[in-house]
């Protein structure tokens, strides 16, 4: 596309076979590194957890919150030394990329938001969803952690956008809402797979090859020295 050429992978599976916690991120992202591929926009569903975002809504992560657990979440594991900085777990400069080109187009994004990061395969509970909400976290989600640390690690660029599936149970403490079930998180995934797929597209157009952000000096400078 525009003369670049692009890597697609469904983390999932293509028949959706591997659950969120069962998801070899770190094979995925390696695959991704050994094509070459250096810049990830990365697409993932959610639930709302707060009363101002709403289904169909687009949220343009920069934090996240680990309640995973288990995970292989790097690829140090010795006898390299490597304490890759989180502060900022998303690319500033793909973030800016991604709010220009969806400005252009329709539907609600938030330019900002932070995801809890759950286990999985099981949604929460009401009391550990009134919780996140109560934290003032925005989404709650089953694949970020470790994706986008991994991709810090080999100096990826990584933006995650999420798209909002369903009102998280207990969200705004209103314990009447019904629990998010699965037909209703797949009906909005179908009813906003062009848009997803457009806002990807439209991002692209505006990247190039050139990368002003931090992303590979600071996953350079993560290693230790063993002189």
């Amino acid at each position: 596309m525009n003369g670049q050429t692009l890597a697609f992978l469904p983390r999932h599976g293509r028949d959706h076979s591997h659950p969120a916690h069962a998801v070899n991120y770190r094979a995925n992202l390696w695959a991704m590194y050994a094509l070459g591929v250096r810049q990830i926009l990365a697409p993932c569903a959610c639930g709302s957890l707060q009363p101002d975002i709403h289904p169909g809504d687009f949220v343009l992560l920069d934090q996240f919150v680990d309640r995973t657990r288990g995970r292989s979440d790097t690829f140090f594991d010795g006898p390299v030394t490597h304490h890759i900085s989180a502060a900022e777990p998303y690319c500033p400069r793909l973030r800016e990329a991604v709010l220009s080109a969806a400005g252009e187009g329709e539907g609600r994004i938030h330019p900002a938001g932070t995801m809890v990061v759950i286990q999985g395969p099981r949604f929460s509970t009401r009391a550990e969803s009134e919780f996140y909400t109560k934290m003032s976290w925005h989404t709650v989600g089953m694949t970020q952690y470790p994706e986008a640390i991994l991709a810090k690690e080999l100096g990826i660029c990584y933006a995650g956008i999420a798209l909002v599936t369903d009102y998280d149970v207990g969200v705004a403490g209103d314990l009447l809402r019904p629990p998010v079930n699965v037909e209703e998180v797949m009906k909005v995934m179908h009813d906003n797979t062009e848009r997803v797929r457009d806002l990807i597209l439209r991002v692209i157009g505006r990247l190039g090859t050139e990368r002003d952000c931090n992303c590979q000096v600071e996953a350079e400078q993560a290693a230790l020295s063993r002189d």
